[in-house]
């Protein structure tokens, strides 16, 4: 498990990129994750991402 600060690190290094940019399709590889995905997830496609932000050190994204 990487540690806090390399994850903010990698978050930094992403947000230029990704920000603005447009989801195209959601794709859920392991549905045997430590939380259920909800079916909404299907929604984000052709949503911009506005923010790139963490929960702890998992990675998360925002969409409009």
């Amino acid at each position: 498990m990487p540690e806090l600060p390399e994850v903010e690190t990698s978050r930094r290094g992403i947000e230029p990129h990704l920000v603005g940019a447009t989801i195209l399709h959601a794709v859920v590889r392991n549905g045997r994750l430590r939380w259920p995905v909800s079916d909404e997830i299907h929604a984000l496609s052709d949503k911009p991402v506005i923010s790139v932000q963490r929960r702890a050190k998992i990675p998360a994204s925002g969409a409009a």
